[in-house]
C-alpha cells in the first residue's frame, strides 16, 4: 500500500462506519496510535490476542485478551499495542444516532457468552462491509447499534464503580483540555492555570496517574498533530507551525528534529 492509499483509508476511516485491524488505525506510523491524540469518531478497540498499554480518561491501564476499550469521539489516548497484540477496532461517525456510552469505558468480558457475542458482532458487520450487497450501509449501522446495546448491557452488568478521586478528576479535566486546547500554543504551566492547580501538581499527578508528565502528555498531543498534518495536509510548515501556535517556522523545525530525528520536510509522506 503506497502513501496516498495509505491517506485515503486513513481519512476514509474518520468518515464512515467501517471495521479495521489495528494497523489500518495507523497507516502512516505506530506513532498515530502511539502518540496522545483524539479522533473525530467514536472507537471501539476488541482485543483477541495479546497486550496493549493504554492511556485514556485521565489515567493509564493495561489491555489484555478479551477487553474492549470505547472511546467517544474527541476523547484523547493513546494505545501502546505489545509485538503479539491482536485486535479489531471499530470506528463510528460521530453523527449517527446510536446507543453508545457517552463516556470511556474499560470492559473486560470473562465470560465466553459475552466475548462470543461481540465477536460475532464484529463478524457480521465485517462480512457486511465487504459484502456490496443493497442496503449495505444500513445494515452495517444496525450491526452497530446492536454492538452498543452489548456495551451497555456489560456496563449495566457490572457492580457500581467508585467515584474517581481528586487526582483522577483533575487528569481526567486535563485529558479533555489537551483535546481541546492543545493548538493554543500554550506551554503546560498555562494549562495547569487554565485548571486551577499549580504546574507542580499538575505533573505529579499526572505522573502518578498516567505515568507521564503533564509536559509530555502535552508534547505528545502537539506533535501528532504536526505529525498528521504534515502527512496528510498540503501548505507550507510554517502554516502548520502557526496552526499549532509556535512562535516561529524555525522553532517548530527545532521542536520536529528533537523529538523525531527529522525536519517537517523530512517528514512528509513519510511513513514511519
Amino acid at each position: 500500500m503506497n502513501f496516498f492509499e495509505q491517506t485515503e483509508l486513513s481519512t476514509a476511516a474518520a468518515a464512515h462506519l467501517g471495521l479495521y485491524s489495528l494497523p489500518q488505525l495507523a497507516p502512516l506510523g505506530r506513532w498515530q496510535l502511539e502518540l496522545l491524540h483524539d479522533r473525530p469518531a467514536h472507537l471501539l478497540i476488541w482485543i483477541t490476542r495479546g497486550q496493549a498499554l493504554a492511556r485514556f480518561d485521565g489515567a493509564r491501564a493495561g489491555v489484555g485478551v478479551h477487553n474492549a476499550i470505547f472511546l467517544p469521539a474527541r476523547h484523547a489516548f493513546s494505545f501502546e499495542a505489545g509485538g503479539q497484540c491482536f485486535g479489531q477496532a471499530l470506528l463510528i461517525p460521530a453523527t449517527l444516532d446510536l446507543p453508545l456510552p457517552d463516556q470511556p469505558q474499560h470492559l473486560r468480558i470473562r465470560d465466553v457468552a459475552g466475548q462470543n457475542e461481540l465477536t460475532g458482532l464484529l463478524e457480521a458487520l465485517g462480512r457486511e462491509q465487504t459484502s456490496g450487497r443493497p442496503l449495505r450501509q444500513a445494515a452495517m449501522q444496525a450491526h452497530a447499534a446492536l454492538i452498543g446495546i452489548w456495551m451497555q448491557r456489560q456496563i449495566a452488568a457490572e457492580p457500581p464503580a467508585a467515584k474517581p478521586g481528586a487526582a483522577r478528576r483533575l487528569t481526567r479535566r486535563y485529558f479533555a483540555r489537551l483535546a481541546r486546547h492543545h493548538a493554543d500554543g500554550g506551554a503546560m504551566a498555562e494549562h495547569a492555570a487554565a485548571l486551577g492547580v499549580t504546574p507542580t501538581h499538575l505533573t505529579r499527578v499526572c505522573k502518578s496517574e498516567t505515568g507521564l508528565t503533564a509536559a509530555s502528555l502535552l508534547t505528545q498531543r502537539v506533535l501528532h498533530e504536526a505529525r498528521r498534518r504534515l502527512a496528510q495536509e498540503g501548505g507550507p510548515a510554517r502554516r502548520i507551525a502557526a496552526d499549532l501556535g509556535f512562535g516561529s517556522a524555525a522553532y517548530f523545525t527545532r521542536f520536529m528534529q528533537h523529538h523525531t530525528g527529522r525536519t517537517p520536510s523530512a517528514l512528509r509522506g513519510t511513513t514511519s
